[in-house]
């Protein structure tokens, strides 16, 4: 399963910290960013619950929406 979300990161550094933060919850996924994107796309891909990404990325600082 692949979920979409659109954040606002904006820098390498912010992503990879997000990253990282994400990869110790969920160890099984594939995790990245598209900062060239206009949403700053995030994508996490394998089992994880969408609701527990957006509070982890937002506890963190940042925004972060579904993208449907």
């Amino acid at each position: 399963m692949v979920e979409v979300f659109k954040t606002n990161v904006q820098a390498p550094a912010q992503a990879d910290e997000i990253i990282a933060i994400l990869q110790f919850h969920f160890p099984q996924t594939k995790i990245n960013f598209d900062l060239q994107d206009c949403d700053r796309i995030l994508r996490v891909e394998g089992h994880c619950a969408a609701e527990k990404i957006v509070h982890l990325v937002t506890a963190n600082g940042f925004s972060c929406a579904v993208l449907e």
